[in-house]
């Protein structure tokens, strides 16, 4: 007679990666942190497996009295995954539930609190009418493919993040439910035999940007304006930040004597801190932000009552005097003025945008974070951005 109980609920939380029979067709799965129940039969000689959830959904004792079940049904000539279905069904999460409890489940992780919401704006326009009711382990590659080919050549970025949002969804769902199948919105070995690749099918818009030589010209009209937008905007063009990084800058992140702006990790694009020299004229916008600073307010460009300035300010600002120009695109201004009329290296350049080097091995030597060549650069930057011809 084959053995059975093998398994002791004290031992499935250590087991090594690999398959564990508990006998009588149940089996554990251990794979990294991943610990799931499976209940494998033969049906007309091809051999079916069944996920029963984790371990942290159900016990050993439990997925012992459920397996009793299953056998029993095959002893009966039933189908095991109907028994089991007819039973359990009801309360499995669908796909929307999924879609929620992982939108919240990431949202500690997402700096910006918007994402959370385009998240869920964008399944509920676009996918759940079609499987938001569906269990995730019912949705097929039929299904993703009808919600996304409408969308992949007229509206090619929101179909990619929709496929990206869809899998992810799937992942944490087969996760949770012990689901041991082929994701069908997975894109490599997948979707990318029956779609283009998106890169192919549209095309890359850039910021629109002032031509570096019209840089001077557009500071000088804004040093004729005296409102907090004007500031806020000579300061980003000035230290070639980000609109956001420059809009929530904060009193506790400047060091006047050093001439420095330490913007923390948290508020980066790439999650690490980062050092920007300030050049003279970023120094007296400080300086006028310290006399029209507001009590109990850490914030440089304090909008109502201190709180964050808004980008439509700054693009009103920027309009009245270029209105085909955006805010982003004086770090391309930046960077083609660093790039044809210095002889700075391209590392400096691109540290000055705290962009992350995407070659690795050039940025496991790359440690420096070359401060002083790029305050350098800052500061003939600001000497330029002074000359309107």
């Amino acid at each position: 007679m084959a053995k059975i109980k093998i398994l002791s609920a004290r031992s499935v939380a250590s087991l090594p990666d690999g398959y564990h029979a508990d006998g009588a067709n149940l089996f554990l799965r251990v794979r990294g942190e991943s610990r799931v129940w499976f209940f494998r039969y033969k049906i007309r000689g091809k051999q079916t497996s069944i996920g029963l959830g984790n371990i942290h959904t159900r016990t050993l004792a439990e997925v012992r009295e459920i397996a009793a079940v299953m056998r029993n049904a095959i002893a009966n000539g039933r189908n095991p995954a109907d028994e089991l279905r007819s039973k359990a069904e009801l309360n499995k999460p669908t796909f929307k539930t999924s879609a929620l409890a992982l939108i919240e489940a990431k949202r500690p992780s997402w700096k910006n609190a918007k994402h959370a919401q385009q998240w869920q704006n964008t399944l509920e326009q676009y996918v759940h009418p079609a499987i938001g009711h569906k269990l995730p382990a019912d949705v097929t590659l039929a299904d993703v493919k009808a919600i996304l080919l409408p969308l992949w050549t007229s509206k090619t970025e929101t179909a990619s993040r929709l496929r990206m949002r869809i899998e992810a969804v799937l992942d944490y769902a087969a996760v949770h439910d012990g689901n041991d199948r082929r994701n069908p919105a997975r894109w490599k070995g997948n979707l990318d035999k029956l779609l283009p690749a998106p890169r192919k099918v549209t095309k890359r818009v850039h910021f629109a940007a002032a031509p570096y030589v019209d840089v001077p010209r557009i500071m000088t009209a804004l040093r004729e304006k005296d409102s907090l937008s004007a500031y806020c905007l000579r300061f980003i063009i000035l230290t070639a930040a980000r609109s956001g990084e420059a809009r929530d800058a904060r009193w506790s992140e400047i060091d006047l004597d050093k001439k420095i702006w330490l913007i923390p990790a948290t508020r980066m694009k790439a999650s690490r801190e980062h050092a920007v020299p300030l050049n003279e004229e970023a120094i007296e916008i400080l300086k006028i932000m310290q006399q029209w600073r507001m009590e109990n307010t850490d914030r440089v460009f304090q909008g109502s009552r201190g709180g964050l300035l808004s980008d439509v300010a700054i693009n009103k600002t920027l309009h009245s005097i270029a209105p085909n120009i955006t805010v982003h695109g004086f770090r391309s201004s930046f960077r083609i003025w660093g790039a044809e009329t210095t002889s700075t290296p391209s590392a400096v350049l691109e540290l000055s945008l705290a962009h992350v080097n995407q070659n690795r091995v050039e940025a496991a030597y790359q440690r420096s974070d070359l401060f002083e060549l790029r305050r350098e650069l800052i500061i003939s930057w600001g000497r330029f951005v002074k000359i309107d011809k």
